[in-house]
């Protein structure tokens, strides 16, 4: 019979990838503390928020980050398309996650052993901006079967990460 983990089971070490994502124009605080509690449990190394997108401190971040913002790196930044082109110059590359006639299934990305990645989320609503786009190395998308093209960005972000995480390892 298996027994369920408890919290002080779970191992201590805390692992980061050089794995990093880029958040603009969030509108749900909600969601943010589900990106901090996303980046904290697959070992992201940092999150970059863009925009309007509120930050902790906050009372419905923290609620679903269960304090894991305490512990995840983050930033604010203000020009989100330097910041990407200064990644790039630190041998970071850029990934990022929409469906366009470009992008390629997450499953045909090739192993990614000593990469460096900036995963860059799409805004809800809007995507991914164009000039991002234009800076990726690569686009890529999650396979949809139903008749939605999109999807949370939390749920999303978690399958994409998860996916390519797995390839670096």
């Amino acid at each position: 019979m298996s027994t369920q983990l408890k919290h002080k089971d779970h191992q201590e070490e805390i692992n980061r990838f050089p794995f990093h994502l880029l958040i603009p124009n969030l509108s749900s605080p909600y969601n943010v503390g589900g990106l901090f509690r996303l980046a904290d449990a697959l070992g992201i190394g940092r999150l970059y928020f863009s925009g309007e997108t509120p930050l902790p401190p906050n009372s419905k971040i923290k609620k679903t980050a269960r304090s894991t913002e305490q512990v995840v790196s983050f930033e604010q930044v203000t020009d989100p398309l330097s910041l990407l082109k200064s990644l790039k110059k630190e041998g970071y590359k850029i990934y990022c996650l929409e469906i366009c006639d470009q992008s390629v299934d997450l499953e045909a990305i090739p192993s990614l052993k000593k990469e460096k990645i900036c995963l860059v989320l799409g805004e809800e609503n809007k995507g991914v901006r164009q000039d991002f786009l234009d800076l990726a190395d690569t686009i890529c998308h999650i396979p949809m079967q139903g008749k939605n093209s999109s999807m949370n960005v939390v749920s999303a972000c978690a399958i994409a990460c998860y996916a390519l995480i797995n390839k670096m390892k």
